[in-house]
């Protein structure tokens, strides 16, 4: 098991892109959207990984994330997703420190939204706000990806 401290933040523009050092395609479903225990499936470039994530304390939960093959993720996100299905795609950009944002562009009926993430060592770590980093929505039920599944 390990903690998860994330905060996340809308986009406020594309110059992310510019910057990415790794860029990823994901398909992603839920097979339980439980706040208690969030139950996700994903693809990521044709890896398969099955996440469960206890509820969010502030910034803060609990993770834990395993690889599985990728012809049981695509199973599963065919039979046993109760969610719909979200693509995204992920910019990774180097944050300074040895951390990392992550931005994903929705694709389908989430677009045109992208937000970032940026995953922590502890709840007050400091870190650098590139300029295409917006309005925090970090705790804001409304950008848990579990939600946003319910809406593609």
């Amino acid at each position: 098991m390990s903690l998860e401290i994330e905060r996340k933040f809308l986009v406020a523009n594309d110059s992310y892109r510019a910057v990415a050092e790794e860029v990823h395609t994901i398909e992603q479903a839920y097979i339980s959207t439980d706040a208690d225990a969030t139950v996700r499936v994903r693809l990521v470039d044709g890896r398969g990984f099955l996440t469960v994530k206890s509820r969010n304390v502030g910034a803060v939960r609990h993770e834990w994330e395993y690889e599985i093959p990728a012809e049981d993720a695509a199973r599963m996100l065919a039979t046993v997703c109760r969610s719909g299905h979200i693509a995204k795609t992920r910019y990774v950009v180097a944050a300074g420190g040895g951390l990392r944002w992550e931005v994903d562009e929705f694709h389908g009926r989430l677009a045109p939204l992208v937000v970032a993430e940026i995953e922590l060592p502890g709840e007050d770590a400091a870190f650098d706000r590139p300029s295409f980093i917006g309005e925090e929505v970090t705790g804001d039920p409304r950008y848990f990806n579990s939600v946003l599944a319910a809406q593609a």
